[in-house]
């Protein structure tokens, strides 16, 4: 899904392979955060400096300034936060993060959500197999709690079997850029997240006519298209054309509301084999 649609107590992977990609996840959650009035903690890369996370953030003004006066953001590292424990635990972190949560709520906040660089891992030496436990068996933390994080591995740092398993792990699986369509195709159904836009249309028309040409035989699609955080008009326009000239096929399209109003006024409602249904999270 996109980072966009985390919500509280969501446990997400991302895996980033260049360091532009990770600073555009990272700063959108970050900015969600804050506009939902929860407090937020970057746990960056201890390869980075602090005042390039800040920077990052913050580009290209001191906009964060009065959040991070009030404590509401806060960047930090794995080893400060398991302070003054020298080697991690997972029981040790998960004591930190439901204390951090508690307190976030005591300030007055909606929440805590975290991100973290899984670079801690290299840097306070800690047992691979160790960490994958801790990512796999933290469900308590999530559970009836106003908490969400973001574990953010880079692959090149990572071995490929980490990473699948880690991918696996975690009940929420992020795009690893903003501005991509993730396409799936599944015996009878389309699965689009992302952004369907001038950037993405030829993929999102390739989708849907590749969708069509498996189910011809059925004459049966879904379009999961729930996962979209923005569908243009012209894409919604170019799915009124494909499903006018597929008028013997019946289409369900399960949208976000918003989706749903746009592919309204492109003129859904006047198309017999297109049948919206509205999603939400």
């Amino acid at each position: 899904m996109p980072v966009q649609q985390l919500r509280s107590g969501d446990h997400a992977f991302v895996s980033y392979a260049d360091d532009d990609a990770g600073r555009e996840v990272v700063t959108t959650f970050t900015w969600t955060g804050l506009a939902r009035h929860e407090k937020v903690m970057v746990f960056s890369s201890p390869r980075t400096d602090e005042s390039e996370v800040w920077n990052s953030l913050d580009a290209p003004g001191p906009l964060l300034g009065a959040a991070r006066e009030r404590g509401q953001l806060v960047v930090s590292s794995m080893r400060a936060l398991i302070h003054p424990a020298p080697h991690f635990t997972p029981e040790r972190q998960w004591q930190r993060i439901e204390e951090e949560t508690g307190r976030a709520l005591e300030e007055g906040y909606r929440g805590l959500r975290t991100y973290i660089d899984m670079h801690w891992v290299a840097d306070l030496d800690a047992d691979i197999a160790v960490m994958m436990h801790r990512e796999s068996h933290a469900q308590h933390l999530f559970t009836d709690r106003p908490y969400t994080e973001i574990c953010a591995y880079d692959s090149r740092s990572f071995a490929p079997d980490v990473l699948t398993a880690m991918h696996r792990a975690h009940p929420c699986r992020l795009l690893s850029r903003l501005g991509e369509l993730h396409v799936e195709q599944t015996p009878g159904t389309v699965y689009l997240a992302g952004e369907a836009d001038v950037a993405t249309r030829e993929q999102f028309l390739s989708a849907v006519r590749e969708g069509l040409l498996r189910t011809a035989d059925e004459r049966r699609l879904t379009l999961d298209m729930s996962q979209l955080i923005f569908l243009s008009a012209a894409c919604a326009v170019d799915l009124l054309r494909l499903a006018a000239a597929s008028e013997d096929h019946g289409i369900r399209a399960l949208c976000h509301p918003t989706g749903v109003r746009i592919l309204r006024m492109a003129g859904a409602e006047n198309m017999p084999n297109l049948l919206l249904s509205e999603v939400t999270r």
